[in-house]
């Protein structure tokens, strides 16, 4: 960890706090106001909000824009995430520039899903740095005022940097391997992919070991049966409880809206509630809530970790 503190994200770190984040999507527009929207409701519930960068491949609104209107506009502490599959490092290293510029204080390093995934499979993949060296190119501009190729950086930005986990990877011992390196290149947190299933976190932890970085886990409380049956069968690395996706099942057949969505929030609360009990005996500093316009539900799940 750095050693010093210029996030509030990071503050409460520091403070021992149990942390709690969440996760907004710019969309494929010219505009940012229903992001800015989402991050206003978000806002009391959530310390800061990662700023997706094109997840998938789907091209969307820059997410350096949109985590500068955040902060400006709604008052959100932004996670900025930028993902090298679409730019090299000289255009990595103008928007880290950039970014600190417009105040932003968390940057999430990502290597980014393949353009082949996304709505723009022609497009040509980059892939000059991957979410490691991204790290150590931050970790340099903001400790040494140097690019990687040595050149000094005029008033550098100072900015946490941190990096994505991946829990349920199909070969575990080398995902934690992955950390660790990032870790030793400059992570400062880690922000886990969605988890579902106690006995994944565990795992996940004890092939980490001693980190000595915060962790915070990311759940997924899914707003509809769709959205769960989604990231069940299309997220890598990804499994939805059976038992959690039969009962989500069922809340379609409430014709009467605003019951069902009691239903869908009953549903995820008693689901969460065993989860979130279980994290707070493991080595987690907080949860990354990727339930992307769903505010609504964090309040009874921050109840369980109070």
């Amino acid at each position: 960890m750095a050693k010093e503190v210029y996030s509030e994200l990071m503050k409460e770190v520091e403070e021992g706090k149990f942390v709690w984040t969440g996760e907004l999507e710019p969309e494929k527009a010219g505009s940012v106001e229903s992001v800015v929207q989402a991050a206003k409701d978000l806002k009391g519930h959530v310390i800061a909000c990662n700023v997706t960068d094109s997840p998938q491949s789907f091209a969307t609104l820059s997410s350096l824009v949109a985590a500068y209107k955040i902060q400006e506009e709604a008052g959100m502490e932004a996670v900025y995430q930028l993902r090298c599959s679409d730019r090299n490092r000289i255009a990595l290293q103008a928007d880290v520039l950039g970014a600190g510029v417009m105040g932003i204080k968390n940057i999430l390093a990502l290597t980014g899903d393949h353009v082949a995934l996304g709505d723009t499979p022609d497009a040509k993949p980059v892939y000059d740095l991957d979410s490691t060296t991204l790290s150590y190119m931050i970790r340099k501009i903001v400790d040494e005022g140097k690019d990687l190729a040595g050149n000094e950086i005029a008033e550098p930005p100072k900015m946490h940097i941190g990096a994505a986990g991946a829990p349920g990877a199909a070969v575990l011992q080398a995902e934690a391997y992955k950390v660790k390196r990032k870790v030793k290149a400059g992570a400062e947190f880690i922000q886990t992919q969605v988890i579902y299933l106690p006995e994944v976190l565990d795992n996940f932890f004890k092939e980490l070991g001693d980190l000595g970085v915060p962790v915070f886990v990311g759940i997924f409380p899914a707003k509809s049966y769709g959205a769960a049956k989604f990231f069940d069968e299309a997220v890598a690395g990804v499994d939805v409880p059976p038992d959690y996706l039969k009962n989500l099942k069922k809340t379609k057949e409430i014709k009467d809206k605003a019951k069902r969505k009691e239903e869908v929030d009953r549903v995820n609360v008693e689901y969460f509630t065993g989860f979130l009990e279980h994290l707070k005996d493991t080595p987690a500093t907080g949860c990354h809530m990727m339930a992307v316009g769903y505010p609504r539900i964090i309040p009874a799940l921050k109840k369980v970790v109070e």
